[in-house]
């Protein structure tokens, strides 16, 4: 896997702007807060914590973890509270999905299929073959 900076171009925080990887392709559909039992936390980090530890059970089922995701896109229902809880977003990401940072977008929604969701996260994740494993 390569991450792709432009020359000239300052190095993104908590994202990089592209990334080049080979392998088979595992994609992740929307996950959203919730625990198995369908029951939300109140709170917009504990709720991001649960959307990404949902992403890596899914993942998981492919032999695949948080090293493995190439892209993220979430969907948030209020761009304030996010920006407002930046630390904590930070700090719930690097628990959970490790040092690994893809290409990423946030996008501002006015709701999602769940009323009372804050964050619905896709991912795309790479597993590289075993000759790219081996370099």
């Amino acid at each position: 896997m390569k991450h792709l900076l432009p020359q000239g171009w300052s190095r993104p925080s908590g994202y990089s702007n592209g990334i080049l990887a080979s392998g088979q392709q595992v994609h992740v559909a929307g996950m959203i807060g919730w625990n198995e039992k369908g029951e939300f936390p109140d709170d917009f980090v504990e709720q991001l914590e649960q959307t990404l530890r949902n992403t890596v059970a899914v993942l998981a089922e492919a032999d695949a973890g948080p090293e493995h995701v190439v892209r993220m896109t979430w969907y948030v229902t209020d761009l304030e509270n996010y920006r407002n809880n930046l630390p904590g977003i930070g700090r719930t990401y690097r628990d959970v999905m490790g040092k690994n940072f893809p290409a990423m977008a946030v996008v501002g929604v006015t709701g999602l299929v769940e009323p009372n969701a804050m964050i619905e996260i896709e991912s795309t994740a790479i597993i590289p073959r075993a000759v790219d494993r081996a370099r």
